[in-house]
């Protein structure tokens, strides 16, 4: 439905959503049943592209949960889902954070979804890569839940791979993993190694 990436091939150029991609395989490979229920907390971009690759799955009850009572609902109306405008008393097996939530900021502390959301669901997503571990990423893994991170989907998106992957893959140091790491650290002014 939408594209981020396009590709010339000899002349014909193709467009492609890796955001799509990413998140389609990521789903797949753990398992995530197609009939399961699901909270994605946003409605910009990339919860298009998320929204898109779990109808295309066969998911067909979740709700789209965003404070924007204009493009919450247009989202969630597009692919055939609900809207909510807090997840208040929202429960479901798979929430999905794409929002900036436990990003830097003024909202690094912030969960993306109520403890009562976190309890009852078997998996947690959250595609804020940076920092690896967000309070959700944390909150799930202190629950015992299955977790994928925003770290999978940018490789993923990059390298066609898993975390996992590379995780499997031995390497001279620095690691490809350590010189991401270090490069987007050095992005932000902050270093990882001296």
């Amino acid at each position: 439905d939408s594209v981020n990436t396009i590709v010339n091939d000899a002349g014909l150029l193709t467009g492609h959503n890796t955001d799509y991609s990413a998140v389609a395989q990521l789903l797949d490979r753990a398992g995530i049943d197609p009939g399961a229920r699901f909270l994605l907390r946003g409605s910009g971009g990339m919860a298009k592209a998320v929204a898109a690759a779990l109808r295309d799955r066969g998911h067909r009850s979740g709700v789209i949960v965003a404070r924007n009572a204009a493009s919450g609902p247009r989202l969630a109306q597009l692919y055939g889902f609900d809207w909510a405008e807090s997840d208040r008393g929202l429960t479901a097996p798979l929430i999905v954070n794409v929002t900036p939530l436990g990003m830097q900021g003024p909202d690094a502390e912030a969960l993306a979804f109520s403890p009562q959301a976190i309890d009852a669901a078997l998996t947690v997503f959250d595609v804020v890569a940076l920092p690896e571990e967000t309070p959700l990423m944390r909150a799930a893994q202190a629950a015992g839940k299955r977790r994928i991170s925003g770290a999978e989907v940018a490789v993923l998106m990059e390298f066609g791979g898993s975390a996992e992957d590379l995780a499997r893959t031995c390497h001279a140091h620095p690691t490809l993993s350590e010189m991401m790491k270090e490069s987007v650290l050095d992005a932000y002014g902050r270093v990882l190694n001296m």
